[in-house]
């Protein structure tokens, strides 16, 4: 039976356009650092950076670790040069972006009611932002004093969506079974990706991002409002043991 709940944030907990929102993000970064690298250079940087945890599966490096050494040498920068200036990045402008998000009260909503009926929670949601990102977003969504299990920040988490990995570190930090998590999310290939790992997955329909690249199996699918329902009522995959 499913103990835990793993919810992804950016465009299920946290309704948003993920595009326009990275789009934003990286042009206002850009031009934050721009005394120091150039604008291309630094974004042809930061996506290397990004590639390169995407990619990782060493389980000895954090994707903190990994992005720094990727990005400090296509960026050709010395990482107390620069470093400084996106740590104030993150605690000062980052918090003005969250205009380009559509946050519902039904994100708390489907949380609190998850916990009230006996399961674990936590957010997995791709580690590729540092941890002040991450909890600012949290914050918007109206969450950040929900009690989570786990945060998967890229200061602590060693893999990202879609490897298996990523999903089997989840369960282990969490001391359960991939197969008594349920992962929530929007991403079909992202999220669904869980299935990998022998989790089962709900598909949150509102904000879906399908690339059409691989499908992965999906147990159940709705919206919030019908997530909220089913965990209520302990319908489909949140039945519990005495109803069947």
């Amino acid at each position: 039976m499913a103990k835990v709940i793993l919810f992804d944030l950016d465009g299920t907990l946290l309704p948003m356009d993920t595009d326009k929102f990275v789009e934003t993000y990286i042009k206002e970064l850009a031009g934050r650092v721009s005394h120091i690298v150039q604008p291309d250079t630094f974004v042809e940087a930061l996506w290397g950076g990004t590639k390169s945890m995407m990619t990782n599966i060493d389980p000895e490096k954090t994707n903190e670790q990994v992005f720094e050494e990727s990005f400090l040498k296509m960026a050709d920068l010395d990482k107390d040069k620069i470093w400084p200036v996106l740590d104030d990045f993150y605690e000062t402008v980052f918090p003005t972006f969250s205009y380009l998000c559509q946050p519902t009260p039904l994100g708390r909503k489907v949380v609190e009611e998850a916990i009230k009926q006996g399961y674990r929670v936590a957010v997995a949601t791709n580690p590729v932002f540092p941890k002040t990102a991450i909890y600012h977003r949290l914050s918007w969504a109206g969450l950040n004093d929900i009690p989570f299990e786990l945060v998967t920040v890229y200061e602590e988490s060693r893999f990202t969506k879609p490897h298996p990995q990523y999903y089997r570190h989840i369960s282990e930090k969490l001391g359960v079974q991939p197969e008594e998590c349920v992962m929530a999310g929007n991403d079909k290939q992202e999220d669904m990706a869980a299935e990998q790992a022998g989790m089962k997955t709900f598909l949150v329909k509102g904000c879906v991002i399908d690339r059409g690249t691989t499908d992965y199996r999906v147990d159940d699918e709705g919206t919030l409002q019908d997530l909220y329902t089913k965990i209520s009522k302990q319908q489909g995959l949140f039945r519990s043991s005495s109803t069947g």
